[in-house]
């Protein structure tokens, strides 16, 4: 069974929490700051978090970037603040859903199960495809139509980012933190470069592009 990471401060909710999802089978860990969060998540690397905005010492924020530059562990964050700057700031900080505070718990539930059954089919996929592209998880191989492209190895984890995200815009940031696991600042240019590496690979032998620029924003993956 799942196992789910809370971390919540308040030690009522944390146990009403820990209850009701021991009672629907999962194995439930309790962080109650910050730092004790990612202790767990590094020692006992959990199927999913439940997350808390407002902790002692690291906020929550902090939290999920630390956790997202180091896996893909879906995150649920939950907050008292409903304004939207604060809803964006949490998913771009590497959340997946976002619940207001107060909530019901058959709504987290069904929140949780949605992230759980998303990350066992990502977890369950082999190949990844899109347009003339796939991608063979097992092989570590690239093709597009019937060439074979060979990439390096960020190259490959960049083209994985996007062919698990297609039609979606990544922000620099997000790339940063899965692909290279921290931000080297705003002044490097390391992301143009290796799409530029990808772009170069990809259309060699005259194939449309892919991979497009969003300006001002990130990079897209999709069909023209």
């Amino acid at each position: 069974m799942s196992t789910i990471l809370i971390v919540e401060d308040e030690a009522e909710i944390a146990g009403y929490l820990r209850r009701g999802l021991t009672f629907e089978g999962y194995t439930v860990e309790i962080a109650s700051d910050g730092r004790q969060a990612l202790d767990i998540a590094r020692e006992q690397p959990p199927d999913l978090v439940v997350l808390d905005l407002m902790l002692p010492g690291i906020d929550g924020l902090e939290v999920a970037r630390r956790l997202r530059a180091a896996s893909d562990v879906p995150i649920i964050m939950l907050t008292a603040r409903d304004a939207i700057p604060d809803r964006v700031a949490g998913l771009e900080a590497g959340a997946d859903d976002y619940l207001i505070k107060p909530f019901a718990f058959e709504e987290l539930l069904a929140r949780i199960r949605v992230q759980l059954r998303r990350r066992q089919r990502e977890d369950a996929a082999t190949v990844l495809r899109y347009g003339p592209l796939t991608m063979d998880l097992a092989a570590h191989e690239v093709t597009i139509g019937d060439r074979r492209v060979d990439l390096t190895a960020k190259e490959y984890d960049l083209l994985e980012l996007f062919m698990r995200h297609p039609q979606q815009v990544l922000t620099r940031d997000v790339i940063y933190d899965r692909v290279w696991g921290y931000n080297f600042g705003g002044e490097s240019n390391i992301i143009e470069v290796y799409v530029r590496y990808l772009r170069q690979k990809l259309e060699a032998h005259g194939e449309p592009r892919l991979i497009h620029t969003v300006r001002g924003v990130g990079y897209i993956l999709r069909e023209e």
